[in-house]
């Protein structure tokens, strides 16, 4: 009984602030978290190990070792995706 409504407008206040500052970090973890050119890299990564399987193996292993080179591109590009998503 002892709060004026002065009091009320302030805690009232406080409260939406702190709800503006907690749904910005919200935002601001889900913008972390999207990764387009981490994705677009991904994607043509995969593209292009497509594309090497599809061509003719007599390129003396160097066909076979670019196949391996893009698959572990491919594995650390989704790791910092998901890293980044934490």
């Amino acid at each position: 009984m002892g709060r004026t409504p002065n009091s009320r407008v302030v805690a009232a206040f406080l409260l939406g602030l702190a709800c503006a500052w907690g749904g910005q970090a919200l935002l601001e973890s889900r913008a972390m978290a999207n990764q387009p050119f981490m994705e677009a890299a991904l994607a043509s990564l995969r593209a292009a190990r497509a594309n090497l399987i599809q061509a003719e193996p007599n390129k003396g292993g160097h066909r076979d070792r670019a196949i391996e080179l893009v698959n572990g591109a491919i594995a650390q590009t989704e790791a910092g995706i998901a890293f980044a998503a934490q």
